[in-house]
Order: structure tokens, then sequence, then C-alpha cells
């Protein structure tokens, strides 16, 4: 568990030796090959945000990729986004190729193989985080890697620019505030997904495959709302409970794991949130739909192996060490946490 910003960490390689074992100690294991192997030269600078990984990568030309041997060591489940700073990328994966410029970027998914190639000089931005930190189900994912999203028109135009100069701002996050950047970073990227797969890029979904895609937006959009049922999702999109029951099943899953996945997750950012510091946990768990303390404890400690006042106690140690505060600055009395937190 990540408390906060880790302090920026560099590593340069002398040798393409160097660079073939700081590559994969840096993500995730990968076959790194050049075909310049002398006078090579590379540098990664990087830092972690509540188990975002954000990397500046400035190398000579080479490629990595992620062949199935790999894969087939079981290391987690990633995510990852490529964002070209300087020179050019050629992201490859599923079928498909992405060459990037300057501001464009791409996903790859690192449990299928990938190939990524920079054929001169470049410098890029790669930021990695687990596939369930974002609110949309793998099989979505996969129809958006290797599709270049440009960053000079649409949303691009506003997440790329951003995402450069947190590249380039990396010494400025730390503190328990640069949590709440890693999940503004999350939620556009998220932003930016949904809005590509709605420009219908690439084609190939289901209609059942775009009607799920629908229900899980709809979920996220009014997960606070505590009677967010089964019935309620279905009669909203027009459907029968029971089609909507088998959408989830075809997945490998039921409507109500996902809701509740869902609300854990926002429920964990808002516990490591600075902002949140002073608001009881119970009163957290309630903006996202548990409205029972006692049974939001139960499931949180289930899926997370820690209660809820540990988990934000070690990610808010030194915030919550100067208790709950009001608007005027006085100090309120220190009260003990409920028996359920």
């Amino acid at each position: 568990m990540v408390v906060a910003a880790e302090s920026v960490g560099t590593s340069v390689a002398k040798t393409f030796s160097d660079w073939q074992a700081i590559v994969s100690a840096s993500f995730v294991p990968l076959e790194v090959s050049t075909d310049r192997p002398s006078g090579f030269r590379g540098g990664i600078r990087g830092c972690v945000l509540d188990g975002v990984l954000l990397s500046t990568v400035t190398a000579t030309s080479h490629s990595v990729q992620r062949t199935p041997a790999l894969i087939g060591r079981g290391d987690p489940h990633m995510v990852k986004l490529g964002l070209q700073l300087s020179g050019t990328g050629l992201v490859i994966q599923d079928g498909r190729e992405a060459l990037l410029s300057p501001g464009d970027l791409a996903v790859y998914d690192t449990k299928r193989p990938y190939t990524v190639a920079f054929d001169d000089d470049s410098q890029s931005m790669v930021l990695m985080f687990p596939q369930h930190f974002i609110g949309l189900p793998p099989e979505e994912i996969d129809q958006l890697t290797a599709v270049r999203m440009a960053g000079d028109v649409g949303l691009g135009r506003v997440i790329s620019p951003f995402l450069v100069q947190l590249a380039r701002n990396l010494d400025q996050l730390s503190g328990s505030i640069s949590i709440r950047l890693a999940h503004n970073v999350l939620d556009l990227l998220t932003t930016m997904f949904v809005n590509q797969l709605g420009n219908g890029a690439p084609p190939g979904r289901t209609p059942n495959q775009e009607l799920l895609g629908q229900v899980r937006h709809y979920i996220d959009a009014n997960l606070g709302d505590p009677e967010l049922t089964p019935t309620k999702v279905a009669a909203a999109h027009y459907i029968s409970a029971r089609h909507l029951h088998t959408l989830f099943r075809t997945e490998g899953t039921t409507i109500a794991t996902w809701i509740r996945a869902r609300r854990l997750e926002h429920c964990r950012r808002d516990l490591r949130d600075p902002v949140h510091a002073s608001r009881p946990v119970a009163a957290l768990a309630a903006r996202w739909g548990f409205l029972d303390p006692a049974h939001f404890s139960r499931v949180f400690k289930a899926t997370y192996d820690i209660p809820p006042s540990i988990y934000r106690a070690r990610a808010l140690g030194p915030l919550l060490d100067q208790g709950p505060h009001v608007p005027n600055g006085r100090r309120q009395p220190d009260r003990a946490p409920p028996d359920w937190a």
C-alpha cells in the first residue's frame, strides 16, 4: 500500500545491458533490443502515487516486447498508457498499430503480448496502474489498445498538455495531496477512454457489449444512490432484470458484485484523500451508497484485508494527528472512532 508519493527515483543506463535490467525492473518483465548497442543512452525517472506509476523514459533507439513467456510468470494485470513527449513511438498490440508523435497517447495491456519501438532518440511518459483502478471493464480497455489518441484534437487538446506538464514536474509531486492528483489523472483518462469508445474506435463491439457499457456507465454515475438495485438499473435501460443479470453473467460476474466493487474503490479513494480527512468514515461510506456502517466495515475489510479506519490512518496519519477541524480553524474535541470503523 503506497501512502503518498514516493520520492522521485532516477535510473541511468551506462550500457545497453544495464538498460535491459532497468526497464524490466521499472515496469514489468520485458525483452529489450536495439540495433545500436554501442553508445546507447537511456534513463528513467519516476514516482508512485497511490499505486499509479508515473515515469519519463529518455533513450536512444530501442524496442521492448512483452512476450507470452514473460506474461506466463503471473505478474499483476496492469494497464500502461504511453504519452510521446519527443521523437516518435510505435505501439503494437491486438493486431493494431499506433504511430505516436509528440502529444499523442496510446494504451497497452500487460496481460497480452505487445511491442513498443522507438527508432530514434525519444522521450515518453508512461503511466502504469492496475486495471481495476478505472471504471471500465477489461473488454472495453481491450478495444482501445494500440489505438492512437491524438493530442491535438478533441479531449486530447486538454488532457495531453496536462500530462506533459505532469511529466516535466515530477519533482513537485509530494505529500498526501499528490494522492488526489493521482485520482484526478485516472478520472481524466477514464473520460478520454469513454469518449474514444463513444466515437466508435475501434469498431466491432456487439450490441450486448454496447448495452453492458451503457449500464456500467450508468452505475458509475449513480453509485451514491442507496436504491441502486438491479431492478432500477434494468428499468433505466428498458430491459428485464433477467436480461441484465445475463449480461453480467456472460462476463463472469454479477451486477451486485460490480456495484459493490465500484463503490468500494470510490470509498478507498476518499479514505486516502486529504480533502476528506475531517469527515467521519461513515459519512464517506454513505456518500457511495453504504448506509450501514457495520456492513461497510465488513466488506471493506474482506476486500482490502484491513478495517477502513486503520487504512485511512496509515494513509493520512500526519493529517489525522492534527485532529478534525471546523471551518473557522478551531480544533474540535478528539473523539474515539466507533467500534465499526
